[in-house]
């Protein structure tokens, strides 16, 4: 976490624990019937209360709706390397499906993709949060393999915390792991390359490899990798890591993104420096021992479609 964000968390939650510390003293004031002040101060409780309201109204929307709430966003964008008249390439990306023991919106996802009939399921990292999670993340992702070709990448989860483990096999789904493969999409040539978040020699080796002259999407877990993007002129670079922080607030966005950017790639789609990146909110929450929440964050199922710019 950058200092910045340790100091924007402090200052949140000074600024809510304080609105419950006075709301308290106010109610414990009124139950003794002991009111405090003049018409202002009295003003100034009564707001308190409400707030406190509010904010516990908020709390339990963020741990009991939200996370079940799954967004479907849609995003064109276009280039000189999709041939003249050639269909546009329709992607799926997930990322941050962080899975526990009981399924949350896992069994609404094969569904979900379905129905946006894509001719590639793309997927950045950070799959399941323990072993029992496993089981369930590979369940669905056997499924989801069957509707689309689909790639996927391992994120920080999978290469710290179970670095032994092999989540993908059985599941029909193609790893890239320091590796391009070379796709016919209808009339369009596009590469996909990818790699681990420790693996940046191998994601060196794999983008030097591909034409300059043919359509590159770049799967990798965290967005600090859009500089690799750059260097080697990938067009489409698919990230996650932040889940748009998971809790965020309106108008102002991510608190914390985990991410050495910071804010600078927070969620959603930019173009930075020539590529176009795309960052993902994800579909679960972080599996530490951090409350299960999403406020103002919602899981994600990003639907990208890659047009001719001719």
């Amino acid at each position: 976490m950058l200092p910045v964000e340790i100091i924007r968390v402090a200052l949140f939650l000074i600024l809510v624990g304080g609105i419950y510390v006075y709301a308290s003293i106010v109610l414990i004031h009124r139950v003794l019937r002991r009111p405090r002040g003049g018409p202002l101060r009295q003003f100034a409780g009564h707001a308190t209360i409400v707030l406190a309201l509010i904010g516990t109204g908020c709390i339990l929307y963020a741990r009991f709706v939200e996370p079940y709430r799954l967004t479907i966003t849609h995003t064109k964008i276009s280039s000189s390397k999709i041939p003249t008249g050639a269909r546009s390439v329709r992607i799926v990306h997930l990322s941050d499906i962080h899975s526990d023991a009981t399924p949350r919106l896992e069994p609404a996802l094969p569904d979900a993709v379905r129905q946006q009939n894509p001719d590639l399921i793309l997927m950045t990292g950070d799959y399941f949060n323990s072993l029992q999670g496993l089981e369930v993340f590979r369940s669905y992702l056997t499924v989801l393999a069957k509707i689309a070709p689909t790639y996927v990448v391992k994120g920080n989860w999978e290469s710290d915390r179970f670095p032994r483990v092999r989540p993908f096999d059985g599941t029909g789904a193609h790893e890239l792991e320091g590796t391009a493969v070379r796709l016919r999409v209808g009339e369009a040539t596009i590469w996909l390359a990818g790699s681990s978040p420790r693996n940046k020699t191998g994601l060196r080796q794999a983008l030097a490899g591909i034409p300059p002259n043919e359509f590159k999407i770049l799967l990798r877990h965290h967005p600090s990798s859009v500089f690799e993007a750059v260097d080697f002129g990938v067009d489409l670079f698919l990230t996650g890591h932040t889940h748009g922080g998971q809790v965020a607030l309106p108008y102002y966005g991510a608190l914390v993104t985990l991410s050495r950017l910071g804010k600078k790639l927070e969620s959603g789609l930019y173009n930075f420096r020539g590529t176009w990146v795309y960052v993902n909110r994800g579909v679960g929450m972080d599996g530490g021992v951090l409350p299960r929440v999403r406020f103002w964050s919602p899981p994600e199922l990003a639907v990208i479609e890659i047009e001719s710019a001719e």
